[in-house]
């Protein structure tokens, strides 16, 4: 088993910044590929960021290219996600996850085995 426990959240005023962090647990080992999801009220979980542990390459949704950067740190076992520019509807629980070998589709949420309980992101207008 893998524990991810997110922190960082928070309420911010637009164009603000914050950083969220994924610090993970467990089996850690079984773990190839690291992501940030986001789901608002009433909406469906989308794919935010990813970033392969073999390689650090990244991939992001479009609408927060330019302005999120997810990024780990091997010793501590923990995965960033920096936002900055942040909008009013980037306001979301925003989870953490863990995908294990043979995940393909990292925008995809079945791909993930783990997750995290969520930390509150909320942007004023």
């Amino acid at each position: 088993q893998v524990q991810l426990v997110e922190s960082g959240g928070g309420l911010v005023q637009t164009g603000g910044s914050l950083r969220l962090s994924c610090a993970a647990s467990g089996r850690t080992f079984s773990t190839i590929t690291r992501a940030w999801f986001r789901q608002a009220p009433g909406k469906e979980r989308e794919f935010v960021a990813a970033i392969r542990w073999s390689n650090s390459s990244t991939d992001y949704t479009d609408s927060v290219k330019g302005r999120f950067t997810i990024s780990r740190d091997n010793a501590k076992n923990t995965v960033y996600l920096q936002m900055n520019s942040l909008k009013p509807e980037d306001t979301a629980v925003y989870y953490c996850a863990a995908a294990g070998v043979g995940a393909r589709r990292l925008e995809k949420a079945i791909e993930y085995i783990y997750w995290g309980q969520g930390t509150q992101v909320t942007v004023s207008s």
